[in-house]
């Protein structure tokens, strides 16, 4: 899969999580088997790099709605840890 297939399947998710009313923090792996299976059955992918997918949708999701300040500034809220 090339950056804009892996791209384009992670906003794809994203929207099918809005879709669904997931929550952009959801931790569950129950309930993020759906997405994962979606991932596994579009590109032959295997568990792992399925649920990374997953997860990358996740994080599009909370930095497509942050609003638009400092990423530095905002790095804790997702764990980034910048400094």
């Amino acid at each position: 899969m090339d950056d804009d297939q892996q791209n384009s399947e992670i906003e794809k998710i994203a929207n099918l999580m809005i879709h669904d009313g997931l929550s952009p923090d959801e931790q569950d792996v129950v309930k993020l088997e759906k997405y994962k299976n979606q991932i596994k059955d579009d590109y032959s992918l295997d568990d792992e790099q399925s649920l990374k997918l997953v997860y990358e949708a996740l994080l599009y999701r909370k930095l497509k709605n942050s609003d638009s300040g400092d990423i530095l500034d905002k790095s804790n809220e997702f764990g980034a840890g910048f400094s």
